[in-house]
């Protein structure tokens, strides 16, 4: 079963959702540049850039593209698809290829990608079946997906069942938008049957609080160990699961 959190999607449409994270982009980068941000940004890239190099990416869900950049560095074509224009335009103030779109209803054409992933966006996405599909139609034969889900089998899912929600933006928290944790079956049982699971990162194994990542000297050693953790025995434990998929050719 599908674990939501905080807020019933039958209850927040797309215009709600898009709201929210135009919002947000403004203040979206305060403070990723370093600690816990950036150790994501540099784990999922680690999982990412190793499979784009010649390669027509999409990255679903791009935000302001923070990711995006390394990746069209590396990729033949890289572009990048978001719902909110305010993360858009920060986006191409990167001078970077994106377009504005949802999900669900992509705007490319069958099989044009080889390489797409999507990091911290499919868990905000009530009708996930309905997205893994979309991606499923724009991506080619044998090609590969590196998409991450927020893991119920977590430490992660345990502190935000417990604390309250986080402020974003204005007098917004991160309750206010539609969050899902899932398991690695559920996200396998959701696939399209010509997937295969070939791989799995497991990112935010240990970590119980962000604030570590930025302590005097016991940060570095922090990221560290959580970065000896992702692909470890203990990756089925991660906040954030970077799943990886190929696509039956």
């Amino acid at each position: 079963m599908w674990n939501a959190m905080s807020v019933n999607p039958d209850e927040q449409d797309l215009t709600t959702r898009r709201t929210y994270y135009d919002a947000f982009s403004g203040q979206y980068e305060r403070g990723r540049d370093k600690g816990y941000h950036a150790f994501l940004d540099r784990a999922e890239l680690r999982a990412i850039l190793p499979n784009v190099a010649g390669k027509r990416v999409l990255e679903a869900g791009c935000g302001t593209g923070l990711l995006l950049e390394p990746v069209s560095h590396a990729a033949e074509e890289a572009v990048g698809v978001d719902l909110s224009f305010g993360m858009i335009q920060h986006a191409r103030k990167r001078g970077l290829n994106v377009v504005q779109g949802d999900l669900t209803n992509l705007p490319f054409p069958d099989g044009y990608f080889d390489v797409i992933y999507s990091c911290k966006v499919l868990a905000h996405v009530p009708d996930i079946t309905k997205v893994l599909a979309e991606l499923d139609r724009v991506t080619a034969p044998g090609g590969r997906l590196l998409l991450e889900f927020y893991n119920r089998h977590s430490v992660r899912y345990l502190v935000r069942r417990l604390r309250p929600g986080q402020a974003t933006s204005g007098s917004q928290t991160d309750a206010d938008v539609y969050t899902r944790f899932d398991t690695q079956k559920e996200v396998a049982n959701a696939a399209p049957d010509h997937w295969k699971l070939v791989n799995r990162y497991g990112i935010r194994v240990a970590t119980v609080v962000p604030q570590l990542f930025t302590l005097p000297v016991l940060g570095s050693a922090w990221e560290k160990l959580e970065s000896g953790l992702v692909e470890s025995p203990l990756r089925g434990f991660g906040g954030f699961l970077l799943i990886e998929f190929h696509k039956d050719v």
